[in-house]
């Protein structure tokens, strides 16, 4: 067996449960290996430019699924992405970059915002988050309980 390029940081689930301070959220994500960038669930999504120029996306979201209550945030806009789906829909996302914790493990992750109200998880975690982690996909939550 060929040795890994890098020493993994850690091993996770196939579902865990991650925290954004800068949002406040505590939510459970799944890993995605299929997924190149990670996803948050995002609804009313709107872009402005503030005074200096600066772009600004402002969304609304729940913390703990659809029963919960919704929240506004507004963060700067990092970047806008064309997103393929599994299903071969492709869209245009805005990209937010906040920092991320998972477990004891903290580190900056971009989020795509788009709408997931359909799925299970309102958050995905993808390729580019996961670079130096390991997934165990028969275990779950494996940095902490729901």
């Amino acid at each position: 067996m060929k040795e890994l390029p890098y020493q993994a940081k850690a091993v996770i689930g196939r579902r865990e449960m991650v925290t954004l301070p800068e949002l406040g959220l505590h939510l459970c994500c799944k890993a995605d290996t299929g997924a190149r960038t990670s996803a948050l669930h995002a609804e009313e999504i709107d872009t402005h430019e503030d005074e200096d120029g600066q772009l600004w996306v402002s969304f609304i979201t729940h913390s703990g699924g659809p029963q919960t209550p919704a929240h506004r945030y507004q963060l700067h806009l990092h970047d806008r992405r064309r997103v393929t789906s599994s299903n071969g829909h492709s869209e245009w996302r805005y990209v937010i970059r906040t920092p991320m914790q998972l477990g004891e493990l903290h580190f900056p992750v971009e989020l795509t915002l788009t709408d997931r109200s359909n799925m299970r998880h309102p958050m995905l975690l993808g390729r580019r988050a996961m670079r130096r982690l390991l997934i165990a996909p028969g275990a779950a939550f494996l940095h902490g309980e729901p």
